[in-house]
Parts: structure tokens; sequence; C-alpha cells
């Protein structure tokens, strides 16, 4: 008998089993294993299943498991980490200290002398003066006058290095007759305009008959850094709600994990409401965290109630995370919804006033801009942290954010395929 057959042979008679019914003691190991782990398990099984006091547990509800899964997913990921905790304050500080409060910076003059004709002729006497005059330490209205030629004064105008050009025409040193030249356009050319008369008709002669006094005062809230720090909050909760929701279902739907999920006993609205929750979770994080830096470093105080604070990011949140939803319902391609959410983001970006106030565009588009949920999320910001008012003062701002949160999540349950 061949050899190999003698050894199959032998191994059917190790696992034969026995008079009893059952198999021998020299069965086959991993049988053995696996009939023992089998046995060990039921248990385990048993004591899991049976509380303490003999009932059984109940499974977590679907929205708080997908809930978990949300947040492990966004603690598990330091890039994500960074662009919701670490950026804004990194923002807050660069544009902070671009922008911090400094002595006001000179406005250049130029005064024409001109190069043909002798230093002690009128114009050239005048011209001299008048530098002294608008120049410090003589002149304390934040003034700087310069002599130049006529070619260089032109130039110097044309490319913005200074605000006005002053022209001697005729008279003499005591009493000149000068030209203003500079661009209505440019606010501070005409602030230039009024400051250089005012310095010139007091230099030769003119007497002030009004005695004034003047009171200087810094107010809380006036500051470039008080404006902005709201409107970077805003922005921060509209980036992490839209690119943070949108990316994660795209990402999914890209990977067939949606397919799979299909086929669970779970619900559409579970699925897009984990997110919503998710988001919340991270919220209070996320807004501290520029608050508490703000103040440490700027002194930014938030003159209202904090629970109106936090009511008005719980709003914007969900506003937010129910636009990223309804954009994400269709897209398969990273870049299909990337180019979906620069659409919508963009918009809000310029015009909502993040980083400079939406007043300054025309008033015919001022109805659309008052529309959008960022405008509304970041007026109402400031209203409670700058000016101190009262929740109810934001009321036509806070059904804004909600329409839009409340439609969006809507479309959204409607228009989301898993695949």
């Amino acid at each position: 008998m061949p050899e190999a057959q003698k050894d199959l042979i032998a191994q059917e008679e190790r696992v034969a089993p026995g008079p009893s019914g059952e198999a021998s003691r020299e069965e086959a190991s991993p049988q053995r294993a696996l009939r023992e782990g089998r046995a060990s398990a039921a248990p385990a099984r048993g004591a899991s299943a049976t509380g303490a006091d003999g009932g059984r547990s109940k499974p977590l509800h679907p929205l708080v498991e997908l809930t978990r899964v949300r947040v492990r997913e966004f603690v598990r990921e330091p890039e994500a980490m960074f662009w919701v905790f670490v950026f804004p304050v990194l923002m807050a500080c660069a544009l902070g200290i671009a922008f911090r409060n400094t002595a006001p910076e000179l406005t250049r003059i130029a005064v024409e002398r001109a190069s043909n004709e002798a230093s002690g002729s009128g114009r050239n006497r005048a011209a001299d003066r008048m530098v002294a005059a608008l120049s410090p330490p003589s002149n304390s209205s934040g003034l700087s006058a310069e002599a130049f030629s006529p070619e260089q004064a032109a130039q110097a105008l044309r490319t913005g290095r200074v605000a006005i050009v002053i022209r001697p025409v005729g008279g003499d040193a005591s009493a000149p007759e000068v030209e203003y030249r500079y661009d209505p356009t440019r606010p501070e050319s005409r602030m230039a305009r009024l400051s250089v008369d005012d310095a010139l008709q007091r230099e030769f002669g003119r007497a002030d008959v009004v005695a004034v006094r003047e009171e200087t005062r810094t107010e809380s809230g006036a500051r470039y850094i008080d404006f902005l720090i709201p409107g970077l909050i805003g922005l921060n909760l509209m980036g992490s709600g839209m690119w943070g929701l949108g990316f994660a279902i795209v990402q999914a739907r890209n990977r067939k994990l949606l397919k799979r999920l299909a086929a669970t006993p779970m619900r559409r609205a579970h699925y897009l409401f984990s997110f919503m929750l998710s988001r919340l979770i991270f919220l209070a994080f996320e807004v501290l965290a520029v608050v508490v830096f703000a103040w440490l470093v700027f002194d930014v105080r938030v003159q209202g109630s904090l629970a109106s604070l936090a009511l008005l990011s719980v709003v914007g949140a969900m506003s937010f995370a129910g636009l990223g939803l309804l954009v994400a319902a269709r897209p398969k391609t990273i870049e299909g919804v990337s180019g979906l959410m620069n659409l919508v983001m963009l918009p809000m970006w310029l015009l909502s006033g993040t980083f400079f106030s939406a007043s300054r565009f025309p008033e015919t588009v001022q109805p659309f801009i008052k529309a959008l949920p960022l405008t509304a999320l970041n007026d109402s910001y400031r209203a409670v942290m700058n000016e101190g008012l009262p929740l109810a003062s934001s009321w036509t701002q806070i059904c804004v954010m909600l329409a839009w949160g409340l439609i969006s999540f809507a479309l959204a349950l409607r228009l989301f395929r898993w695949q």
C-alpha cells in the first residue's frame, strides 16, 4: 500500500467516533479548539445579553451608534482637528496683528517746487513755507509734506504715493495762491484736501472764532479686531459644517460604503442627522477656541450674554450642516462636491461681511446679502458680542438661519442617494 494512503487511513481512525458516538480524545487539534471555543463563548453571550436583574439589554438606537462613529472619525483625523480648532486661531492672530490699533499713518503731501526758478522766488519761498507748515513737528494733523518737481509730483499722484499735490500758482510767500490736485474717488485724498486746507489757512493768518475742546475715548468693540472675531467664528462654522460633512458623505459614497449601509436596518434620516449631531458635540470647543484666544491676546470681550452666543452658535451650525448635507446629496466624486461647495460658499465669503462691512455693497444687492445665512450669523454675533444686545434683537437673523437649515435638511432627505 502506498505511504500516502496509509497516512490518510491513520488520520481517519484518529478522528473516528467511539462507541459512545463522540470523537476520540485524539481528534485533530483544530477541531477540538473550535468546539471548545464555541462552548466557552456561550456563557459569554449569555452574560452580555442578561443584565443584573435577569433582563436583556436593548441595543443602542441607530442614531446614537452613527453619531459615535462620526465623532470617532473626526477625532482620528489630525487634519480635520487642525482646520477646525487651530486654523481659525492662527487666522485671528495674523489678522489681529496686521490690523492692530497703532498710531495713524502720516498722509503724504506733495508740494510742487519749480526747478527752473530761483530758490528765492515768491512761489518757491511759498512752497518751502508750506512744506514746513504741513510737516511735523509744526503740524500735528497727521500730514507729511515733501517738495517735488512738477514731473515728480504728477508721477507720485498717479501711482498713489501721495494723497494730494499742492501747486503754488501766484501771490507771494506771505499770501500765496495755491491749486489742489487730487483724485476725488480716493477717500484719503478727500480727507487730505480738508486737512491741508485747514492747516494752510491757519499758517497764513486765519483766526478761529470758535473755541473747541477735545475728549478722546477708546470704546470697546470699535476696533477692527472686535469686528473681525465674530466674522471669523461664523466663517469657521460655515467651513466646518459644509466641508466636514460634505466630504465625509461623498468619500463614503465613492468607497461604496453607503451601498453597504443601505442594506442595514437604518433610516436615511438617521444617517444624515447623525452628522448634524456630531457637529454639535464639537461646537462648544470650536467657538470657545476663538473666543478665549481673542480675549487673552487682543482683549476682545463678549458684551452680551454667553447663553445668547451659545444659542446663536447652535442655530448657525445647524444651518450650515443642512446646507452641507444638501450639497453632498448627489455628487459621486470629491471634485464634483468641491465645485458645488465653492459655488455655495464663495458668495458668502465675499458678501457676508466677514472681513469688511457688507454695507459697502450697493443698496440694490442688500436684500440678497441679508438673506444669506452667514450674513445673518455674523450680524447676530456682532449684536451680542460687540453691542451687548439681547437675543430678541436678532430674531430676524435667527429666522433666516432656521429657514436655511430646515429647508436644506428636508431637501437633502428627498435628494439623497446611497450610490
